[in-house]
């Protein structure tokens, strides 16, 4: 039966690059061109707590999302947004209390009534020792973090989402739909049980009403739809359960999503558009579990970093679904299909026996090693189903045969961050530490440092430190010197798995190799920089475990000196190097500096990463061996790569 004209999700980009002000130019053109909210992505150092000018944020400023060090940087990024008027979605994690600080004094500055702010601040640290990589702290202190967000927010911002659970990056790092339902239950449930002691009974229910999710959809969007069917009635029966919660508004199932960028092809990249389309139906075709809030991945993200017009696309698929169709005049078109509800269930089962097996060792924070090494074995099953042809991608291992992409020609098909905008923000960093109070900075961050040690909100002392002046960094510094820092488990087990399909060869010429060096070939594997998408690197070094390789790999944010020592330390035949962020050149010319520089020179460098043609010519010249991007998903060819290559340097020096 139709019904009334639904008024649509959202409309989101995910955006910000270079400067703060090159951002807000590209979030005032977006809404005039009707998107309805704002969706922020902040670079590296300031996900991590650094300043512009610190020796890991080098090559990193900018690059994937905007800087911001400083009120004045927070200042540029909204100038002429009126934020009392605007929804707004801040991917952010371990620095979410400085830059949700931040953004409030922006607003008051604005004249906004702060209790009318709405938004959300992702907040969800867990995900981070699992996929994403961008915590500081270690989980206990982190989790504090998060309920002094919920429980200021909770008297502060009534309107605000304090956390939005985030299983986008579960599947990302390859869950299974039962694994990412169940893990981003087992974080929301660690979340809760904090806030429980730390709130009201009486506020219980409606700061549970305040927690969103954002989630991921994948190419498969019948069994993606029922996912998130699953998570409606998993979250409404955790909720009465285990919780209490009895009133049904506050058990509303709230989610935003942004569709896969796992499954983005560098190959034939235009076939991405119709990829993006059909995982957007998987979160807007059931009403009952329809998103809150849509944000699209452009068509070449695969390449690099998307123009204006990629993002205006992917904003004009939404509009088209959401104005031009009749999807938004009907009731929900899966309710009582029996197809539909076997799926369902067959996932709740699944989801319930993970979450299960996760309450039996303690909770989410007790069992991050476990889910972290489940998240690595679930990604190396689906790559090897890829190269075994038995999962089809179009354009990459069937069908390869093409037309040149007309879309792809040309100096200017994908964005380039500008190479002056890291030195312009490191200016006016100092430039605004010249000129602010220190000493009401320092007496600031000091009560920001007393907060911390004794368990107070973090929240009110960190708005104070915002507005006298403190830089991001310097509340990272603080943070760090009072829960101390942290080192997530990589998943990647030094004990070989049991695959051994198609591997046969391999091990016999790494075999080869390593009888020929008198040793077992040692492969080092580092991700240098910020970057903490750690998903390749860790494929790469579970290959070549399975392979017969000596692998070392200690996981993300490392700088070029460590690796190098690493490497000389552990007298490395092969260093591979992992980098997503866009920073490659920078940090990989470091690298092959001191290489030569500690007498490692003949000691070949392999690199892998988001790196376009002209990027990779311009790396082999320094002398990298070989250059990998997303479009060689092959791990066997690469695994047969470096062992011919550390055989023909080895026969030279022999």
């Amino acid at each position: 039966m139709q019904a009334q004209k639904e008024t649509p999700w959202l409309f989101r980009t995910y955006a910000g690059h270079s400067t703060a002000s090159a951002s807000n130019a590209l979030y005032r053109n977006n809404l005039a061109k009707g998107q309805t909210g704002l969706s922020v992505a902040f670079d590296l150092p300031t996900q991590t707590g650094y300043d512009s000018d610190h020796e890991l944020a080098r090559g990193e400023v900018g690059k994937v999302g905007v800087p911001i060090s400083h009120l004045g940087d927070m200042r540029a990024l909204f100038a002429d947004i009126p934020l009392e008027q605007m929804n707004t979605s801040m991917t952010i994690n371990a620095t979410a209390p400085w830059l949700l600080s931040l953004y409030i004094a922006v607003a008051e500055e604005q004249g906004a009534d702060v209790a009318a702010l709405q938004g959300t601040v992702q907040n969800d640290i867990i995900k981070e020792y699992l996929s994403r990589g961008t915590y500081i702290c270690p989980p206990k202190p982190s989790l504090r973090m998060i309920a002094d967000i919920a429980a200021y927010t909770q008297k502060n911002l009534p309107k605000w989402n304090p956390m939005n659970v985030c299983s986008y990056h579960l599947q990302e790092a390859g869950a299974t739909p039962e694994q990412e339902l169940a893990f981003a239950l087992a974080t929301a449930c660690a979340v809760l049980d904090d806030l429980k002691g730390k709130v009201a009974a009486e506020d219980f229910p409606n700061m549970v009403g305040r927690i969103s999710f954002f989630v991921n959809a994948g190419i498969r969007f019948v069994t993606e739809m029922c996912k998130m069917r699953a998570f409606v009635d998993l979250w409404d029966e955790l909720l009465l359960e285990r919780y209490g919660v009895t009133d049904a508004k506050y058990r509303r199932f709230r989610y935003g999503v942004q569709v896969n960028s796992l499954g983005l092809t560098e190959q034939q990249p235009e076939n991405n558009v119709y990829r993006i389309l059909l995982e957007t139906l998987a979160v807007t075709l059931s009403k009952k579990a329809r998103a809150r809030a849509v944000q699209l991945p452009a068509w070449n993200e695969a390449l690099g970093l998307p123009r204006p017009w990629d993002q205006q696309w992917s904003l004009r698929m939404q509009q088209i679904l959401a104005y031009e169709t009749d999807l938004l005049e009907y009731g929900d078109l899966f309710d009582g299909n029996p197809v539909v509800d076997a799926k369902v269930t067959a996932l709740k089962e699944g989801a319930r026996a993970e979450l299960a097996q996760i309450d039996a060792m303690g909770g989410a924070v007790a069992a991050i090693d476990y889910m972290k090494g489940r998240l690595v074995e679930s990604n190396a099953e689906r790559i090897a189903r890829i190269e075994a042809k038995e999962t089809v991608v179009v354009g990459v291992n069937r069908w390869t045969e093409a037309a040149p992409s007309p879309l792809t020609a040309g100096d200017g098909a994908i964005m380039v961050v500008d190479e002056a905008a890291e030195a312009d923000q490191i200016a006016r960093l100092k430039a605004w530490r010249s000129t602010r109070d220190n000493a009401k900075v320092q007496a600031a961050l000091e009560a920001v440092r007393q907060a911390a040690q004794t368990g107070s909100n973090i929240m009110p002392p960190s708005i104070a430190a915002a507005k006298a002046g403190a830089t991001t960094g310097e509340w990272g510094a603080v943070v760090r010197a009072a829960f101390g820092e942290y080192r997530a488990p990589t998943g990647v087990s030094r004990n070989p798995s049991n695959r051994t399909e198609g591997l046969e060869s391999i091990r016999e010429a790494v075999d080869a190799v390593s009888t020929k060096l008198g040793r077992r070939l040692k492969f080092l594997v580092g991700k240098p920089g910020l970057d903490g998408h750690s998903n390749g690197a860790e494929q790469i070094a579970a290959r070549a475990r399975d392979v017969g390789m000596d692998i070392t790999y200690e996981g993300i944010r490392l700088t070029p000196s460590e690796i190098v020592a690493r490497a000389a330390e552990e007298n490395a035949h092969v260093v591979g190097l992992s980098i997503l962020s866009g920073s490659h050149l920078p940090l990989i010319a470091e690298v092959m500096e001191r290489m030569r520089a500690t007498g490692q020179a003949d000691t070949p460098v392999i690199v892998g990463g988001i790196i376009p043609e002209e990027d990779a010519r311009a790396l082999r010249a320094m002398g990298v061996a070989a250059v990998y991007t997303p479009k060689d998903f092959e791990l066997n060819r690469i695994m047969l790569d470096i062992a011919r290559i550390v055989d023909e340097i080895s026969s030279k020096a022999a």
